[in-house]
């Protein structure tokens, strides 16, 4: 019997396996639009809602550095999210560690909406804050992971830097909602503002958790996934802990890559979550000022990540990794001294440069490189151990870092720009470290499966 399809079945199979890449991009997307809608909301509301109705007994500067300590705790809690989700990942499947990670992040979001206040309960209010944080942290310690995963096992090689760059868009996305609800929610009188409206964007984020949810549920399973688990299977492989397997075979990998995001984490964080604190508390701006900054600013890297990882797939990952890398090194002190004159078109032009051009570059290339770092069995562990361990060392702690270094030096920008300058030569070094050499994984084409890869 003949084994070679006729046109129509080979037709269908194409269009299925079309369907599958566009259904897998989209549920890969919204879920980290969510990931980062929920950081990002919480960074804008932190130095500006959070630290007067949560903590009202400290002063200005102490109520902000408490709102970013609690933006932190998250940050605490997302490796061990990372590493229990992506264990299951790896062991049973993407699709139902994704679900989770889904559902516990959209709880835990709209949760905050329904918080009292410190004046409402008392010490009870910081405290059910910090849980809730805990819930978002533990389910985005596996979120991005497992979307980079679910996109790279999925789509073709020669495409791969770019629709994994299309999840650090969404990433922009998830900011520019976030900036533009709370934009919307702040346009009210100050007291309208404390009393409800800050609650509705926490609220609306419940929208895009069902959305993701209806989406996710209709994923199968990826095809190198299968095919990883079938091969292990007729090998007789047991893999009873994906993270020791991976801890064993590959820990250079985890270690360069767990480095190689320093920049990334450093940058996003500072574009995404300080600048708002400073451009309202050292630049003079109005919120509303400094809130159409990031939003517009992140709608520019939304466009050119993408196009950033689309250079990544022609001339490799490490180059475009290192050039976003390089750029902010050389582009910190010139950003915050452009942010510090107080002007609108001024921050917006200098924020869309550090977005359009620092972002995309270090974003665009991120996601194919660390997929291209592990092997199957263990790439959903890996790419979470290596993300997560960054975000707890420099990710979550970089907003209050960095509003200590302001403070420290009396206002001056100078300590954070350095501090910028460090994280991403901190990548450079890692990339370079890693470059050339030879992993083993495996990925999927359309005309079947094979070994072969390597880390650019």
């Amino acid at each position: 019997m003949s084994t070679v399809q006729t046109p129509p079945r080979a037709a269908a199979a194409q269009q299925a396996q079309r369907v599958g890449i566009r259904r897998a991009v989209i549920a890969a997307m919204i879920g980290t639009v969510i990931e980062w809608f929920d950081y990002a909301l919480y960074g804008a509301a932190a130095g500006l809602i959070i630290n007067k109705l949560f903590f009202p007994n400290m002063s200005a500067v102490g109520g902000t550095l408490a709102a970013f300590a609690t933006f932190a705790v998250g940050f605490f809690i997302r490796p061990l999210g990372g590493v229990i989700i992506s264990h299951f990942g790896d062991k049973f499947g993407r699709k139902p560690a994704l679900i989770f990670t889904i559902v516990l992040m959209g709880f835990s979001t709209a949760g905050m909406g329904l918080l009292p206040t410190y004046a409402q309960v008392g010490i009870a209010a910081p405290i059910l804050l910090v849980l809730l944080r805990l819930g978002q942290g533990f389910g985005a310690g596996a979120e991005y992971a497992g979307a980079v995963t679910l996109v790279a096992e999925y789509v073709p090689e020669r495409h791969k830097g770019m629709l994994t760059g299309m999840l650090q868009s969404a990433s922009l996305i998830g900011v520019t909602l976030a900036s533009l609800s709370f934009l919307a929610a702040t346009a009210v009188p100050e007291d309208m503002l404390m009393s409800w409206t800050w609650r509705v964007p926490f609220l609306l984020s419940a929208v895009l958790f069902f959305v993701a949810l209806y989406i996710r549920e209709r994923l199968d399973e990826t095809p190198e996934y299968i095919a990883a688990m079938e091969r292990a299977a007729k090998e007789k492989k047991q893999q009873k802990i994906p993270l020791g397997e991976l801890l064993r075979n590959s820990p250079r990998e985890v270690f360069w890559g767990f480095l190689s995001v320093t920049g990334h984490n450093a940058n996003a964080y500072i574009l995404a979550a300080f600048s708002l604190s400073y451009m309202t508390a050292n630049a003079g701006m109005t919120r509303a000022a400094a809130l159409f900054v990031v939003m517009f600013s992140s709608a520019v890297g939304v466009v050119l990540t993408p196009v950033a990882g689309a250079i990544s797939d022609r001339i490799g990952y490490s180059k475009v990794y290192i050039f976003g890398a390089v750029f902010m090194m050389l582009y910190a002190f010139p950003l915050f001294g452009l942010l510090s004159t107080g002007s609108l078109v001024v921050a917006v032009l200098a924020m869309s440069i550090a977005y359009g051009i620092g972002f995309s570059g270090l974003a665009g290339a991120q996601g194919a490189f660390l997929a291209n770092l592990f092997e199957t069995r263990t790439r959903f562990s890996g790419i979470a151990l290596a993300r997560e361990l960054n975000g707890l060392a420099i990710g979550g702690p970089t907003p209050f870092i960095a509003a200590t270094l302001v403070a420290a030096a009396g206002g001056s920008p100078k300590l954070v720009a350095a501090f910028l300058m460090v994280c991403c030569a901190l990548t450079v070094l890692s990339i370079v470290a890693v470059q050339g050499r030879a992993v083993h994984r495996s990925t999927v084409h359309e005309a079947g499966v094979h070994e072969a890869g390597h880390a650019d």
